[in-house]
């Protein structure tokens, strides 16, 4: 009896489990969330398992969000017939993720390095990159075989989106004020980006038909910008990073790899903002000047330099089909890479 009472309340609790995932997940698609895939190292280490390809079919793409919104990695791979391999980080400086390919013996292909100055020229922003380098380095087939799985279930049920949907996103929309000496960013709206399984960064519709939530996440960028109090890195520690930058530059070219610097479209306060702090002359020019490479920034080609990012910082699905299109007539035009 004991046992037949046990099954009855482990069945029971099992109905009920099911029962509420199965109501999240229905409320969930009602109210219009799609698939998508949690951009974390695990997603991160698959995709840098893939560097190793033939470099003349292969481009790899480093950087922070911008390049994840702006490279429209269909039409990229559409037009070049390359494999494009998405590792850069949303809000993290790229320079961990450079480093580790020139040490990296194996790797010898091409490689483009989007630069946000504000991130790309300083010391911080680097411990979810290093996070994901080290995991990659360490990863178990216990860990493989457990992303294949999930895979596989982020690709048919919504409610795992973790980003929004685990316990401690959740608890942030209780909105719990603020104690003494705290604060805390306003949330970005869940309709501000979509993730592919290629790691693509994409606006939904419903966040590019709402103003409102396009001005939430400017003035997250407004906030940001006014809570950073770290003047910009100038002098000999901006020389000390722009040289780290060469000598991992070097390394690469000394294999047969390649490096191009991309600078991508932003635009209204944001772009004012970055003009201002990073004179192109002192950053930008210097960087490609120091590392011999080439760059290709968005304000030299009218074509790109006109669009306009809904949010200040990034660009829309459509505008990044275009930047793309553009970015690879531009390589072929000035004969960069053979494409």
């Amino acid at each position: 009896m004991q046992i037949n009472s046990r099954l009855k309340s482990a069945v029971l609790a099992a109905g009920i489990v099911l029962a509420f995932l199965i109501s999240w997940e229905l409320y969930l698609r009602h109210k219009g969330v799609t698939f998508d895939y949690d951009d974390g190292p695990e997603l991160w280490s698959n995709s840098r398992a893939m560097v190793y390809e033939p470099a003349d079919k292969t481009t790899v793409f480093i950087g922070s969000s911008r390049i994840k919104y702006d490279l429209d990695i269909p039409t990229w791979e559409r037009l070049t017939g390359n494999h494009a391999i998405q590792l850069s980080m949303v809000g993290s400086n790229p320079r961990p993720f450079l480093h580790d390919l020139a040490s990296d013996t194996n790797f010898k292909g091409k490689l483009m390095v989007d630069v946000t100055e504000g991130l790309f020229f300083s010391k911080g922003s680097i411990s979810s990159p290093i996070e994901a380098i080290e995991y990659y380095k360490k990863r178990t087939p216990a860990q493989r075989a457990s992303f294949e799985l999930n895979h596989l279930l982020e690709s048919q049920l919504v409610f795992l989106n973790k980003g929004f949907f685990s316990l401690n996103p959740l608890l942030n929309k209780l909105h719990p004020k603020n104690r003494d000496g705290v604060i805390t960013a306003a949330e970005f709206p869940i309709s501000f980006r979509s993730i592919t399984f290629e790691r693509q960064n994409k606006m939904t519709d419903e966040f590019l038909a709402d103003t409102n939530q396009q001005v939430q996440v400017k003035n997250i960028w407004a906030f940001n910008r006014k809570n950073n109090h770290t003047p910009p890195i100038t002098g000999k520690a901006l020389d000390t990073i722009i040289n780290s930058v060469k000598a991992d530059v070097d390394k690469i070219r000394a294999r047969g790899g390649d490096v191009i610097f991309l600078r991508t479209p932003s635009s209204g306060t944001y772009l004012i903002f970055e003009k201002k702090n990073y004179p192109r002359n002192l950053y930008w020019d210097k960087l490609l000047t120091v590392t011999r490479c080439r760059g290709i920034h968005f304000a030299d080609y009218p074509v790109i330099d006109q669009l306009t990012c809904p949010e200040y910082s990034h660009l829309s699905p459509k505008d990044a089909v275009i930047y793309t299109q553009n970015l690879v007539n531009i390589l072929k035009k000035e004969q960069i890479w053979g494409y």
